[in-house]
């Protein structure tokens, strides 16, 4: 079991930056992997960032060289540092982990949602 709890959605004017975070909880040492997927008015929901628990980090082509994501040392809180922000960045951002597929379910886990809104 992992429980993550989101914060620091807000609005911010074009070319602002925030500060999202996940702290994570529960089985935290089992997790493999973390990311952040959006959801946008209109559009499926779409993989901004991911990291694994090497450190390794990966990005939507959108968002590259704009967000950033980093965890603690102790895997407990993941974030994503978001700058030069564009009315298109405007979504519902979720904390995601994953767990092996072994034992009980679930395998999978999600924040809450937290709203980012970027005026035009």
């Amino acid at each position: 079991q992992v429980q993550l709890v989101e914060s620091g959605g807000g609005l911010v004017q074009p070319g602002g930056s925030l500060r999202l975070s996940c702290d994570a909880s529960g089985r935290i040492s089992s997790i493999y992997a973390m990311g952040w997927y959006r959801r946008a008015p209109g559009k499926q929901r779409e993989l901004v960032a991911a990291i694994t628990s090497a450190g390794s980090a990966n990005y939507a082509g959108s968002v590259k060289g704009r967000f950033t994501i980093s965890r603690d040392n102790v895997k407990s809180t993941v974030y994503l540092q978001m700058s030069g922000l564009k009315p298109e960045d405007t979504a519902v951002y979720y904390c995601h982990a994953e767990i092996p597929p072994m034992g009980p379910g679930p395998y999978d886990f999600w924040g809450q949602g937290t709203q980012v809104t970027v005026p035009s």
